[in-house]
């Protein structure tokens, strides 16, 4: 790449965005987090896909939160970011913090799935590869796996950041008992669990019941998925369903009927956030920042502007009582 065309990040990043610290650790997180599940893979646009990196970098978006099987096809997303950081990020390395995941299926046969070692272990350094990277930042197991045993997955984590292949570890998408357990034997291993990574919006609030505590008392941070349920916490549906919308071109992860079904919330909702300013989508990220115990949410994107969009929600992180009441009423009934 010619010097003209090299990329040089907006001088004024670190202005734009506010810090969490994760847990008791070190380490602190911007608000938001670039997930790269969506819009990565080898058969997206490239040229966006570098766009998307560097505008959420401009903006002081410091984390990009990958994992193995994102793409489509599997570890794609991981070879398009490796590529995205070879020609615009070599120098700024050590300004970002690089995550990746291995918990659900990867490739055939019995040691590509799940929480054995020899799993894991494949695993991060495929991604390693994938990425032309030494080490990842934060590598976290993605989901329980009750048929191994947890100090075998735990202890495989721990290994990892003995060997200099993660600097933290985390866990996602583990209920409290199990991750209580976890962060005990990580504990006792001496690498503490740095962040645990649940899904949380409005229509899915299960961490309220144990989880978030948990994680306070513990000392672990948490950085929360899906934060706009698949689009259904955003002006996206009000008027009807979309044609291009995820419900109508892809059922695997929201169908038409739960758009219907939820339609006089999501309706409810939007108006409440009117009277604030916001748009549905802005609120509901809000909604969850509004919780100190959360460190960042994780929001995906197509456009640099929904990138834009979302950053806006991190200027008024406060609710009112009569809002929090109002928001309560609507998501009970």
């Amino acid at each position: 790449m010619s010097k003209k065309n090299k990329y040089v990040a907006d001088e004024n990043r670190y202005e734009k965005i506010k810090y969490r610290r994760t847990g008791n650790s070190g380490l602190l997180l911007p608000e938001l987090s670039l997930g790269l599940w969506h819009n990565f893979g080898a058969n997206d646009n490239f040229k966006n896909a570098r766009n998307l990196v560097k505008c959420a970098f401009d903006n002081g978006i410091t984390h990009f939160d990958l994992a193995n099987n994102y793409g489509p096809p599997y570890g794609s997303a991981e070879t398009t970011f490796g590529k995205i950081l070879k020609k615009d990020f070599i120098n700024y390395r050590d300004e970002l913090i690089i995550s990746s995941k291995a918990g659900y299926d990867m490739w055939q046969g019995p040691y590509g799935d799940f929480g054995s070692k020899k799993y894991l272990i494949a695993s991060l350094d495929q991604s390693l590869q994938r990425m032309n990277l030494d080490y990842v930042d934060i590598f976290y197991h993605h989901r329980p796996d009750y048929d191994t045993p947890l100090e075998e997955t735990m202890g495989t984590l721990d290994l990892m950041v003995r060997q200099g292949k993660a600097l933290y570890i985390g866990i996602s998408n583990y209920q409290p008992e199990r991750a209580a357990e976890a962060f005990k034997i990580l504990k006792d291993l001496g690498t503490p669990c740095l962040i645990h990574q649940p899904r949380y919006n409005m229509f899915d609030r299960w961490i309220e019941d144990g989880l978030l505590e948990l994680l306070e008392n513990s000392g672990v941070g948490a950085i929360c998925y899906s934060p706009l349920a698949q689009g259904m916490l955003t002006d996206k549906y009000i008027k009807g369903l979309p044609k291009d919308s995820r419900a109508v071109k892809d059922g695997r992860y929201l169908k038409t009927d739960m758009v219907l079904e939820m339609l006089p919330k999501i309706k409810a909702l939007n108006e409440i956030a009117k009277n604030r300013n916001q748009s549905l989508a802005q609120m509901a990220i809000s909604w969850i920042l509004r919780d100190q115990r959360v460190t960042s949410v994780l929001i995906g994107a197509s456009k640099t502007n929904q990138i834009l969009d979302s950053l806006k929600a991190t200027e008024n992180t406060t609710f009112s009582d009569d809002e929090l009441i109002e928001i309560n009423t609507i998501l009970s009934n």
